[in-house]
Order: C-alpha cells, then sequence, then structure tokens
C-alpha cells in the first residue's frame, strides 16, 4: 500500500511530461493559424477549463481557495506575463518548423534555474554545477557561431521558463490557483483581441475552432498531472523525469518533421546532454549522502 501513492505520482508525471513531449504535434495542427490568436484561445478556453476543474475539485471552497493577498495577486500580473510570452515563442516556434530550438530550450532549462538560484536566491555553485554551466555555455556559444546568430528561441524558451518558475516559488501560492489568476489577468486582453481581430476563412472551420478549444485543455491537463505527481514524488525524481518531455519533442523535430540536425546542433546538443548527466548524477550523489 505505501508504494501505491509513488506508483500514481509517477504514472501521473509520466503523463505530464509525455504530454508536453507531443504537444507540437497538436500545435503543428494550427500552423495556418497566427501564433498570438492561438494564444488568446489558449488563455480564454485554458482558464474556463482551469475554472471547472477546481470548482469540481474545491466544491463548496472554490472561492475561498481562490482568496490570495493583493501582493501575491500583483506578483502573479508579472509571472502571469512570463508564462504567456513562453507559450507565444513557443507556439510561434512549433508552428514555424522550429520544434528543435524548443528542445533545446527545454534541456537548457534546468541549467538556467541553477543560475537563477545562484543569482536571486543566494544558492552557492558546487564544482560539478560550475563544470555543467560552463560546458552548456559554450555549447550554446558554439551553435550561435555555426548558425551566424544566437539560438534565440531555445534561449528565449529556457530564459522566460526559468524566469517563471523563479517568481512562482518567490510568490508562494498553489500551481493552479496560481495559474487561474495569471489567466485572469490575460483573459480581458484575449478576449479583446479575439474581438476584434479580422474574422478568416480557416477560423470558420470546425476543426481549427475544435482545435483551438482543445488548447485550452493542452494548457491544463499536464499542469493537472504535474501538480499532481509533485505532491507524490520527490524533487530529485521529477528532476530526472523533466528530461522526458524535450527528448521527445527532440525526436519528433528531427524523425517526424525532417528538421536540419546540423553539425552545429550535433555539438550543442552533446554538449548540454553532458551537463546535464553532471548535474543530475551530482544531484543523485548529493542526496545518498544526506539519507
Amino acid at each position: 500500500m505505501k508504494q501505491a501513492p509513488q506508483q500514481t505520482g509517477l504514472a501521473a508525471a509520466l503523463f505530464a511530461f509525455v504530454f508536453w513531449g507531443l504537444a507540437p504535434i497538436f500545435f503543428k495542427q494550427l500552423n495556418h493559424v497566427d501564433a498570438l490568436l492561438i494564444i488568446a484561445h489558449r488563455v480564454v478556453w485554458g482558464l474556463l477549463f482551469l475554472a471547472l476543474f477546481l470548482m469540481w475539485r474545491e466544491r463548496s471552497h472554490f472561492l475561498s481557495t481562490l482568496k490570495i493577498p493583493v501582493k501575491t495577486l500583483l506578483g502573479l500580473l508579472l509571472s502571469g506575463l512570463l508564462i504567456v510570452s513562453n507559450w507565444l515563442i513557443f507556439v510561434w516556434a512549433v508552428t514555424h518548423d522550429q520544434i528543435l530550438a524548443t528542445s533545446l530550450g527545454y534541456f537548457i532549462n534546468p541549467l538556467v534555474n541553477i543560475l537563477l538560484g545562484t543569482m536571486f536566491l543566494q544558492e552557492r555553485l558546487n564544482r560539478a554545477q560550475s563544470i555543467a554551466l560552463l560546458l552548456a555555455a559554450s555549447a550554446t556559444v558554439y551553435l550561435g557561431i555555426y548558425l551566424g546568430q544566437a539560438p534565440w528561441i531555445a534561449l528565449a524558451l529556457a530564459a522566460s521558463f526559468g524566469l517563471y518558475g523563479l517568481a512562482r516559488k518567490l510568490l508562494h501560492v498553489r500551481p493552479l490557483v496560481g495559474l487561474f489568476w495569471e489567466s485572469m489577468w490575460f483573459v480581458i486582453p484575449a478576449l479583446v483581441y479575439l474581438y476584434i481581430t479580422p474574422t478568416q476563412s480557416h477560423t470558420n472551420e470546425s476543426t481549427t475552432f475544435t482545435l483551438l478549444v482543445f488548447s485550452g485543455l493542452v494548457t491544463v491537463l499536464p499542469l493537472v498531472g504535474f501538480n499532481y505527481a509533485a505532491k507524490k514524488l520527490s524533487l530529485t525524481y521529477i528532476g530526472f523525469l523533466q528530461y522526458i518531455a524535450p527528448s521527445i519533442s527532440f525526436i519528433i523535430a528531427v524523425l517526424f518533421y525532417g528538421e536540419s540536425f546540423t553539425h552545429g546542433h550535433q555539438v550543442a546538443f552533446i554538449g548540454i546532454w553532458s551537463a546535464l548527466l553532471i548535474v543530475s548524477l551530482n544531484s543523485l550523489s548529493n542526496r545518498k549522502n544526506r539519507h
């Protein structure tokens, strides 16, 4: 019986990370729709589905669950701006044949989290983390030199999601409640944008509209799974599992959509994978020493 919570937590985590890894396939079906329009729909429908889920989960405590301090609410405006920006960059990249860049961004993200921790949370780098960051930075610089420009999509995704995680850590608000208020900040602008945006022929098609509605579920479902998993599993365990999503996206980009995997990409990915391996082994070693 003691294993049951961990097993359900693992199932929830796998659901969330596999879902996120496969998300590019969903958004590829909307490559004929402007990315900003997709995000507007994602905010509106995501808020609706999230509200329904919270009403079902909290029942009579729904309204009291949503009560948070005004200072926290204002902080969620900033975190909301970060996550909506992250969504926009991701969707634009996927719909413009840049899935490989999104994969690189989310592989870099854990290393960005370490860097932000040292900059804002007074966390100290150990030798392994320092080596990993230097290796990842070198690999990213090499890719930029090879491509003739910085890998802006990957860097923007990693930075925006890293800063979002930092903001949410400092705000001390429950994950889904925080997402609810982040969405509330942007639902009015999203509705206004949907109202003033000229109607295009393809947006009248039932299939496209259905996909836009389901973009809300694509936002909420994996977050529900991740939220549940976070309560049942250790952060170290989840840290290892988080590489599932960008790994799946990497395979999809190269094998299914035929995105160019150049020599520069090979060097960059190998460097970043090596850095992640160093960090992961170091984290595992530290955890064993504590026990």
